[in-house]
């Protein structure tokens, strides 16, 4: 469930950090705090579906650069900005690096909580689809040139002719697929290939 993964609290104000964890605590989130940007950089698997609730101005790292920093090692953490000087340019900014949303301080406890929510949830389809492109990713190049003609709807036999090989090959391919996919079924591994098309260009 969304509730259990962690959600990150990134704030330098000890005063704000314990409010905001007991608040949020309230609502069944599992909180992890943290007075700096470096400290949860230590601390944390990036690699890992989450919630970052950031504040945008604190000493050292600032919560857009830690949030910069997120999205160059493509992290599933997904981020919420939060600030006590807040300003719509900001959050148009903070909203256009791909933040879930953005909360001035004192933030409504029961809507930042929804939007913590909604947040994990983002956070569980970007971890999934990074699986997916890393199976895709572990595909041979006949195997992926297969994938895409039975995405087009050929069959095994247009397969084979289109690929000048035997049909016995198509299927062992094919086969092999499944297995590297890990699916049970056909639509099963199309929706796969769906959701690695709309994050990856493929030729």
């Amino acid at each position: 469930m969304s509730l259990e993964l962690p959600v990150y609290l990134i704030d330098d104000d000890d005063s704000v950090r314990r409010s905001l964890r007991f608040m949020l605590e309230s609502y069944g989130l599992n909180i992890i705090d943290f007075d700096s940007a470096e400290a949860f950089f230590s601390a944390v698997d990036l690699t890992q579906p989450g919630c970052a609730l950031v504040d945008v101005r604190m000493p050292g790292l600032s919560g857009s650069q830690l949030h910069a920093e997120l999205i160059a090692k493509n992290s599933p953490l997904a981020v919420i900005y939060l600030t006590g000087h807040g300003d719509v340019p900001m959050a148009v900014e903070a909203l256009k690096l791909g933040a879930v949303d953005f909360f001035q301080k004192p933030a409504d406890g029961a809507k930042l909580a929804e939007a913590v929510v909604k947040a994990l949830e983002h956070a569980k389809t970007h971890y999934q689809d990074n699986q997916y492109l890393e199976t895709y990713q572990a595909l041979t190049p006949r195997e992926r040139e297969i994938l895409k003609l039975i995405a087009q709807g050929l069959k095994n036999q247009e397969i084979a002719d289109n690929l000048c090989i035997a049909m016995r090959t198509v299927e062992i391919h094919r086969a092999n697929l499944m297995k590297g996919m890990q699916v049970a079924s056909l639509a099963e591994m199309m929706l796969i290939y769906g959701r690695i098309a709309e994050r990856l260009p493929l030729e």
